[in-house]
């Protein structure tokens, strides 16, 4: 297993109150890759923010392992794992006369101490953060001020800053208009190229998925999980039992989704 990987076994995931136990998903064996876009997707309600939310440690899990960088989560502290582990959250943050390089410095409480000072070493990793993301000319514009596509920009870079090798993303490209949706995700795709990242999301948005993620795990209530490239979950069928119904058809070849106006 490669350093950064994140390695799932026998993973079952749930919420676990007084009197009851409820299971989402079970005996999920997986690895999330270093260096590949994985996407994640799935129905509403299937499960895909319960898994996001245990693999970050936000939940616990009902049994099995999950493996950070060859060590099982549980055996590390909270401090370790922010200095692991970076969230990028679908809601929007909502924040007030902050500026857009003040957020991003946020990033740095990891490594800061108690009063959350950044040095200039600090300073210049936030700076790189922007600049990596595209986001350099914004950096003294307030927060409230910028658009969704800039706000989602932002919050990445944020998570950047934060130095860690693996990114988990709940829904990214929620609230962007389509060019901002494209432009994530293959910002995305340029970090895990470049930096080697682990970079985890899930996604309403199938046909982007399609065309820009290196692996699909597509969670399904019946099927359970499915991994793969998005040519061999084609090539098995998945996406098509996923995607068709009445109207809709989906071509394996050329992996796209068509819709018949006269059904």
């Amino acid at each position: 297993m490669e350093r950064e990987d994140v390695e799932l076994r026998q993973l079952t995931i749930g919420y676990q109150t007084k009197n009851h136990v409820k299971t989402v998903a079970e005996g999920i064996n997986a690895t999330i890759r270093r260096g590949q876009l994985t996407c994640l997707l799935g129905a509403n309600g299937v499960g895909k923010s319960t898994l996001l939310r245990t693999l970050s440690a936000f939940q616990p899990k009902l049994s099995g392992s999950i493996f950070l960088a060859g060590r099982e989560i549980d055996d590390y502290t909270a401090a370790e794992l922010s200095r692991m582990i970076g969230v990028v959250l679908t809601e929007k943050p909502d924040v007030r006369n902050m500026t857009v390089s003040e957020l991003v410095s946020l990033g740095r409480s990891p490594y800061t101490g108690f009063w959350g000072t950044c040095s200039k070493e600090d300073m210049t990793i936030v700076q790189d953060a922007l600049r990596q993301v595209g986001v350099s000319a914004l950096a003294e514009r307030l927060i409230d001020t910028l658009s969704d596509g800039e706000r989602q920009k932002v919050m990445i870079a944020k998570a950047l800053a934060q130095q860690t090798p693996v990114v988990y993303l709940d829904e990214p490209t929620a609230f962007l208009d389509f060019p901002s949706k494209v432009e994530v995700m293959l910002l995305l795709r340029h970090i895990c190229q470049e930096s080697g990242k682990t970079i985890f999301l899930s996604t309403h948005d199938l046909e982007l998925a399609l065309q820009i993620a290196d692996c699909l795990w597509l969670m399904d209530r019946s099927e359970g999980l499915s991994i793969g490239t998005p040519k061999e979950l084609a090539d098995r069928g998945v996406l098509s039992r996923f995607v068709e119904r009445r109207g809709i058809s989906f071509d394996r070849r050329t992996l796209t989704i068509k819709i018949d106006r006269t059904a």
